[in-house]
């Protein structure tokens, strides 16, 4: 069929007239900016197109509810990313209701209002996507939305605003106590890695350790630092590629710090 007669058919078994078919189609090929292709059939369309077309039929018939199963993944990261706006953009001007499952962590952020984590078919936490990056409610969300540095250790003290954490090589930690049992417990501080601080001024942070470079990559728009802190040898540090960022080598030496509020002591698994 061609891109018309795709987006036609829904509408035709709902035995639809041909002027409200046509006029829907019409505002359908508009929405995904197709409105040159109608007469076009699949095979001499990229493969974007394919995915427009795919859209608008699902959403040609005006639903009040859309479900997407990982639409996206056969498509390059280049292509992936702009109908991920795409659909986005869509949704919000049609103010359709959409569930999109999706395994990438990145995808569930640029899209959703609101997201839903599950493990083992259990939803572990259901928040907008700022809540669940910043404010994890337990270490699998943590470890699953996003890059996040992991240490364990024993709760030494607690309070409803702090914890301290005592890590394998004595080090102390103070976090933010969010899901922590009681002092003597297991307890997995969450941190990210865009914020840590390469060599902070003593004194003001409250966590500030010497670590060892074991590696520097370099991502364009930021590096990504690999170092040896707290018994950990694989504690990732990104910093923006800017002027003034530190020039690191393998094997040098620095200071690293992090806030009480930015570190968050979790549950031991």
């Amino acid at each position: 069929m061609t891109v018309e007669e795709n987006l036609a058919f829904p509408l035709q078994v709902r035995n639809l007239s041909k002027s409200e078919i046509e006029d829907k189609v019409r505002r359908a090929l508009d929405m995904v900016r197709l409105s040159d292709f109608g007469h076009r059939r699949p095979a001499h369309l990229s493969g974007g197109q394919q995915q427009r077309v795919a859209v608008a039929r699902a959403l040609v018939f005006e639903p009040e509810l859309v479900l997407m199963d990982e639409p996206l993944g056969a498509l390059d990261k280049n292509l992936r990313e702009e109908m991920q706006y795409e659909i986005k953009h869509i949704q919000e001007d049609l103010g359709v209701t959409m569930i999109y499952v999706t395994h990438d962590q990145s995808e569930a952020l640029t899209m959703s209002d609101r997201i839903a984590v599950f493990n083992d078919g259990i939803v572990q936490q259901l928040a907008t996507p700022e809540e669940l990056y910043e404010r994890p409610v337990n270490a699998f969300v943590a470890q699953f939305i996003g890059e996040n540095n992991r240490l364990k250790g024993d709760v030494i003290s607690l309070d409803s605003q702090r914890c301290q954490v005592k890590v394998p090589n004595g080090d102390v930690i103070t976090a933010k106590p969010v899901a922590v049992g009681k002092e003597g417990e297991i307890s997995t501080l969450s941190l990210r890695p865009e914020r840590i601080i390469i060599n902070p001024s003593q004194g003001t942070l409250p966590n500030i350790f010497d670590a060892q470079v074991e590696e520097v990559i370099y991502l364009g728009d930021h590096l990504r630092t690999r170092v040896k802190v707290c018994e950990s040898d694989e504690f990732i540090i990104k910093t923006p590629n800017a002027e003034g960022h530190p020039n690191l080598r393998r094997g040098d030496m620095i200071r690293i710090g992090w806030s009480e509020e930015d570190c968050r002591a979790l549950d031991a698994s």
